[in-house]
C-alpha cells in the first residue's frame, strides 16, 4: 500500500491510531486524525464534519462502530476504509515476506493464551512476539528492527470486523459468549465477526466444547480449512484434549495411533478448566508453526498468568481473596465462579449490553452472597432475586474499601471473596487494572 503523497484520515487517536499515524507519516503520507479530543502532532479532522471528505483512504481504529455517521459518510463517498491489521499485513509482505502470522480470538482468555503461545514458540528456538490487542500494536511489531519469525496476534472482534486482507498460518477461536452487543448490534453479529477469522487461514484450532461456536461455524460460513478441535475430553485423531492427567496432542503427531504429551495437568496454573482449555489452544498454535513438545512443556511450567486474572490477593484465616478484575463479561465471571464453591461475589459495572440470567442460573449454588457495584448492578440484582440469593448494594467515596469492609463482615473460613465483576470498569475506575489494584490495596489495608 502506497503512502507517499497520500492524504490519509485516521479514525481514532488512541494507541492504534497514533501508531499507524506515526508510521504512515514516516512513509510520506499527509495525516489527519479524527478523535473526540485533539491529537498532538497531526492535523485534526472534526468528527462532525461530513462535507469535506477529501482523502485517498481511511484507517479506522478498532473502537469505531460501523454505524458512526462519519464512517457512513465516508462509505457513501466511496472512500476506501482499511485498518491497522491490513496495513501491517501489506507492509509485512513487502519487508518481512518470510514472517508467519498466527492469531487468537475469543470472548475470554485471549491475552493469556497469546502470551503462552508466544512463550511456547520462543522456547522452541523460533523467535516470536505477542502483539495486537495485547501490548504492542501489530504495525509497530512488523516495523520494529527485530525481524520476528512469527507474530502471535491477539485480535478483538472489532479488529476482525474491519480486517479484509491479512492471512494466518493458523488461528484459534477460544470461545464465544455474549459480549460487546452494544458495539455489534446483536450477539449474532458479534459471533459472525469472531468466526470471520477462519476465512483468513487454512488451519482453525477451535473449542469443540463450545456448542454455540461449533454450530455457528457450520451454519454461518463456507470454510473448507482444517478444523482442529480442542477440549477437556479424550481427543480423537486430529484433536487436542485430556487423557487422564495429561494434556495431549493428536493433531500434529506423525503417527495417527499415538498421542504426544503436551504437559501434565498440574503443570497448568491455576489448574481450572478454562486455563487447561486455553493451554491446549496455545499448544495447537505453537505446534502449527513447528514448536516441539518438550519446549511447549517447559513453557507451560514457566508461564505465570498476568495480573488481574484469578490473582490471589490474600489467603488468610481460611478465606481467599481473589482479584479477577479482567473478568469483564458474564462468561469470564462464570469461569471464575466455577473455580469456587462458596463465593462472596463482587460484581457490577458497565454491562455493555450483556445479560446475566444464564450466569446466575449456572452459578447460583456457588454464590453465598453478592456485593454489587456500578452503573448496571440492577441487572445483576434482578437475576439474583429470581434465585433468592442475598446481595448488598455497595456505595461510597472509596468503593473498593467499602466492598472489602463488607466482605470482611460476611466471610467465614472456606469462603472465597471473588472480585469477578462480569462488567467493564470505566464507570467507576480508569480501567480493569485500576479496579483490581484498588481491590488489592483495600484487602492489604483492611484484612
Amino acid at each position: 500500500m502506497e503512502f507517499a503523497g497520500k492524504r490519509v484520515l485516521i479514525l481514532g487517536g488512541g494507541v492504534t491510531g497514533s501508531a499507524v499515524a506515526k508510521i504512515a507519516e514516516e512513509l510520506g503520507a499527509k495525516i489527519f486524525v479524527a478523535d473526540e479530543k485533539p491529537v498532538a502532532d497531526f492535523a485534526n479532522h472534526p468528527i462532525s464534519d461530513l462535507e469535506n471528505l477529501n482523502y485517498d483512504f481511511v484507517i479506522v481504529s478498532p473502537g469505531w462502530k460501523p454505524s458512526h455517521p462519519l464512517i457512513k459518510a465516508l462509505q457513501k463517498a466511496n472512500i476506501s476504509i482499511t485498518n491497522e491489521i491490513d496495513i501491517a499485513w501489506h507492509f509485512k509482505k513487502l519487508h518481512r515476506p518470510n514472517q508467519r502470522w498466527v492469531a487468537i480470538t475469543g470472548t475470554n482468555g485471549k491475552t493469556s493464551t497469546t502470551e503462552l503461545a508466544a512463550l511456547m514458540i520462543n522456547s522452541s528456538g523460533i523467535s516470536a512476539a505477542a502483539c495486537g490487542n495485547v501490548g504492542t500494536t501489530v504495525i509497530e511489531t512488523v516495523w520494529s528492527e527485530k525481524e520476528y519469525e512469527v507474530l502471535v496476534i491477539e485480535l478483538s472482534s472489532f479488529q476482525i470486523h474491519w480486517m479484509n486482507d491479512a492471512e494466518f498460518t493458523a488461528v484459534s477461536i477460544l470461545n464465544i459468549a455474549d459480549d460487546h452487543t452494544d458495539w455489534h448490534g446483536s450477539f449474532e453479529e458479534y459471533t459472525t465477526a469472531k468466526i470471520k477469522l477462519l476465512e483468513h487461514t487454512d488451519i482453525g484450532i477451535i473449542n469443540g466444547q463450545d456448542q454455540h461456536l461449533v454450530q455457528a461455524i457450520s451454519k454461518t460460513i463456507k470454510w473448507s480449512g482444517r478444523k482442529i478441535y480442542f477440549g477437556l475430553d479424550t481427543p480423537a485423531h486430529g484433536q487436542l484434549g485430556l487423557v487422564e492427567e495429561l494434556l495431549v496432542d493428536r493433531a500434529f503427531s506423525d503417527d495417527p495411533n499415538t498421542a504426544g504429551a503436551i504437559c501434565e495437568l498440574n503443570d497448568v496454573q491455576p489448574t481450572v478448566p478454562h486455563a487447561v482449555a486455553n493451554t491446549l489452544a496455545a499448544a495447537g498454535i505453537a505446534r502449527a508453526v513447528g514448536a516441539d513438545l518438550d519446549s511447549i512443556r517447559s513453557a507451560v511450567r514457566d508461564y505465570k498468568p498476568g495480573r488481574h486474572r484469578i490473582e490471589l490477593a490474600l489467603d488468610k484465616n481460611g478465606i481467599k481473596w481473589i482479584n479477577d478484575s479482567k473478568a469483564t463479561n458474564p462468561h469470564a465471571a462464570q469461569a471464575s465462579l466455577f473455580a469456587t464453591t462458596s463465593a462472596i461475589w463482587v460484581a457490577g459495572g458497565l454491562a455493555k449490553g450483556a445479560h446475566f440470567d444464564d450466569l446466575v442460573a449456572k452459578c447460583k449454588s456457588r454464590i453465598k452472597v453478592a456485593l454489587l457495584i456500578g452503573t448496571d448492578r440492577e441487572l445483576i440484582a434482578t437475576e439474583l432475586e429470581k434465585h433468592n440469593i442475598d446481595f448488598y448494594r455497595i456505595d461510597g467515596a472509596n468503593i473498593m474499601e467499602e466492598v472489602v469492609l463488607k466482605a470482611r463482615q460476611l466471610a467465614e473460613p472456606g469462603d472465597t471473596v471473588l472480585m469477578a465483576p462480569a462488567c467493564a470498569s470505566m464507570d467507576q475506575f480508569k480501567n480493569y487494572s485500576d479496579r483490581g489494584d484498588q481491590f488489592i490495596a483495600a484487602v492489604k489495608k483492611h484484612i
